[in-house]
């Protein structure tokens, strides 16, 4: 009579396990096999081809020790480097003082300010570096011994193009945007900023201290995805007519393809190194704040 009754004491029966959950472990390793054959195998073929000795056979590493030594790579890769650095610093003072400002003063805007940080997404490259090839061409010629020319030239100095950062700064403000406004989002940001400026902090004080340490990751993040933009971007630089690593790249894969495809590893490997440290670095501070 008891054996159907449930007391206080009883064993609840176990949840059944849907026939779909099952299989989903198996499908999701399946995936991940599948995209990991996806990237590694031309990963790996790009490493044999470096590798591989062709004249004596066996296995070198010729081509990644003549790296550094190699003409133009110093001077190609610092340039890229100084750029990038410098894209990241204007992007990021753009573009950090709008998304804490809509978030905290003005959320009405937000679809408005994402609208306008998509705009670079929608016009191709090609387009807007043709557009910006005109202007130069065509300031000088209408400006010529004026103020106007003169900064349009100091744009374009060979050793550092100032239109080149210009135009890396609009082609990663989606991206900047994006990143930033998703810690903006998950940090609690009015919160700390209203508890902030009740302890009597001054507004650059909150920003100092409060808004930089709590959007940390999100600010390695869009660094991290604004140096992949400029390290990777071909386009631009090469319609411009400037040397930068991905223009170098191409040029060395004229005499050198070895070479080349061994700074391009090297660089993808590097690439893959910032990403897990952005990740680890993410894991650590939710640890700490868990």
């Amino acid at each position: 009579m008891t054996g159907g009754m449930t007391g206080a004491g009883s064993v609840a029966p176990e949840t059944p396990v849907r026939a779909g959950r099952r299989g989903s472990g198996r499908w999701r390793w399946g995936v991940f096999a599948v995209l990991g054959v996806y990237f590694l195998v031309p990963l790996g073929a790009s490493i044999w081809y470096t590798i591989r000795d062709r004249r004596e056979g066996g296995i070198t590493l010729e081509p990644y020790t003549r790296i550094p030594g190699a003409e133009g790579f110093a001077e190609a890769f610092g340039r890229s480097l100084l750029l990038a650095s410098l894209t990241v610093v204007i992007a990021l003072a753009l573009v950090l003082p709008v998304v804490v400002l809509v978030e905290l003063r003005l959320p009405r805007l937000r679809t408005t300010v994402e609208l306008i940080t998509l705009l670079p997404l929608m016009l191709p490259p090609i387009a807007l570096v043709v557009g910006v090839r005109s202007v130069l061409a065509w300031a000088p010629d209408h400006f010529l011994d004026t103020p106007v020319a003169e900064f349009m030239f100091a744009l374009q100095e060979p050793e550092l193009p100032w239109i080149l950062v210009l135009v890396y700064v609009v082609l990663a403000m989606p991206f900047v945007y994006r990143a930033l406004d998703a810690g903006v989002r998950g940090a609690g940001l009015r919160t700390l900023t209203e508890a902030a400026r009740n302890l009597g902090a001054s507004w650059p004080r909150v920003m100092l201290w409060v808004v930089l340490p709590a959007l940390r990751t999100s600010l390695l993040n869009a660094a991290f995805l604004t140096v992949a933009l400029v390290l990777g971007e071909f386009t631009v630089a090469n319609i411009l007519g400037f040397q930068t690593f991905p223009t170098w790249i191409v040029t060395a894969a004229g005499a050198e393809p070895q070479l080349s495809v061994a700074v391009s590893v090297l660089s993808l490997l590097l690439t893959w190194g910032l990403l897990l440290l952005i990740s680890a670095l993410d894991r650590r501070r939710r640890e700490d704040l868990a």
